[in-house]
């Protein structure tokens, strides 16, 4: 049984780090998103310069929201892991407690029965 759990960790683990973001002084950032795109100057010196901007601008806008749902789906998927992991661990505590103290019963009924 305590093998079946270990191998469960490590598992669970492995499968973890492989997508898990990065956590760094309280801040959560995404690993698997590539760079935030910054968002592009305008540039109202001219009217061409200013029809560049607004291109930029929209191609931003759409690595922006790329990103952006790149990293949401990163997040659930890591809350959903954070969360399988401590209900995992949660369970088999439960079992062990409910293990432990079905043994100690059992002891102290043979103790009792002398």
């Amino acid at each position: 049984m305590k093998k079946n759990f270990l191998i469960m960790i490590i598992l669970s683990l492995t499968h973890t780090a492989s997508n898990a973001g990065t956590l760094i002084d309280g801040i959560w950032s995404p690993a698997n998103c590539g760079e935030k795109p910054e968002p592009p100057a305008i540039d109202v010196t001219s009217a061409e310069n200013f029809n560049r901007s607004v291109e930029a601008i929209n191609e931003w806008q759409d690595r922006a929201l790329a990103y952006n749902s790149c990293l949401i789906k990163e997040a659930n998927t890591d809350n959903d892991l954070i969360a399988k992991t401590a209900n995992d661990t949660q369970a088999e505590f439960r079992k062990t407690i409910d293990r432990i103290s079905s043994e100690a019963e059992k002891a102290r009924d043979k103790i009792d029965s002398r």
